[in-house]
């Protein structure tokens, strides 16, 4: 996608070399937007192959609530194995702040007891019954839970926002962190994975979905795989269909990319 290649660009020739926590190092700049409208098609990269079972998998084990790369993670994609311990856990990372955030509610005798938020079932019902609300927010920025997470949400918090007029479902994410090459085509893909999804749900279209990105960075060691992308022409964006089901019974085989056809596959090493 052209949106995705003009970040790229950007970066290059406007970005700040840093020193990072992995300490690879990076170039980067702080603050940038793009926009995919799915009405033009599925934003996939074209220039390079990305792996669309992964990106489904990961998701579908978000939306579950998991926390353990055991559960239906692992002999899929290696995507979170390096930060997983020798059990498989991870904390309290996404799923769990997504579908599981700890609540404290008095009871009859006014003792705090520990119950959970379902952000997700919460945002959907607010879509379907308060359409015009500012409140269509998921977070996964949980101050207190950050120290128990394998790693802190890159992809922190997502909002919607209803189109009465065209019956349109749009989504904006805030992502603090950003691995240009490596991490944020699996981003764009997902997130509008499941855009698509909610607003099925919803009975509405999918619309924009729009990345906001505060740090936004590509490390040293992927400028040359980088400069190679950029170097392709963007083709045809394919498309996804999705089984008529409720959100929640849609499974891995209930998704069918179509007509995906891209250029040959760009390694980037991984900068744990």
């Amino acid at each position: 996608m052209k949106e995705y290649l003009d970040l790229l660009t950007y970066i290059l020739e406007n970005g700040e070399e840093r020193k990072d926590r992995t300490g690879t190092g990076t170039i980067g700049v702080f603050g940038l937007q793009a926009r995919y409208n799915l009405a033009k098609g599925f934003p996939l990269l074209t220039t390079k192959k990305v792996l669309f079972d992964g990106v489904l998998r990961e998701l579908l084990w978000f939306l579950k609530g998991s926390t353990n790369i055991n559960e239906d993670l692992k002999q899929y994609t290696p995507i979170w194995n390096a930060w997983a311990d020798e059990n498989g856990d991870l904390g309290p990372v996404y799923g769990y702040q997504w579908r599981k955030w700890n609540s404290y509610e008095k009871d009859e005798n006014g003792v705090f007891e520990e119950n959970h938020i379902d952000q997700i079932k919460q945002v959907i019902h607010l879509i379907k019954t308060e359409p015009h609300s500012r409140r269509l927010i998921v977070s996964a920025w949980n101050v207190a839970d950050l120290k128990k997470m394998a790693l802190p949400p890159c992809h922190l918090l997502f909002q919607f926002y209803v189109n009465d007029s065209q019956r349109r479902l749009d989504l904006q994410l805030y992502q603090r962190s950003a691995d240009m090459a490596l991490g944020v085509p699996f981003n764009i893909a997902s997130y509008s994975l499941l855009l698509m999804m909610v607003a099925q749900e919803c009975d509405l279209k999918p619309g924009f979905f729009i990345h906001t990105i505060g740090d936004a960075h590509i490390y040293l060691d992927h400028l040359e795989g980088v400069k190679k992308q950029l170097t392709r022409t963007p083709g045809q964006l394919p498309t996804v269909t999705i089984a008529k089901k409720p959100i929640f019974d849609l499974k891995f085989e209930d998704f069918q990319l179509n007509n995906y056809v891209h250029q040959g596959f760009i390694k980037f090493p991984v900068s744990v």
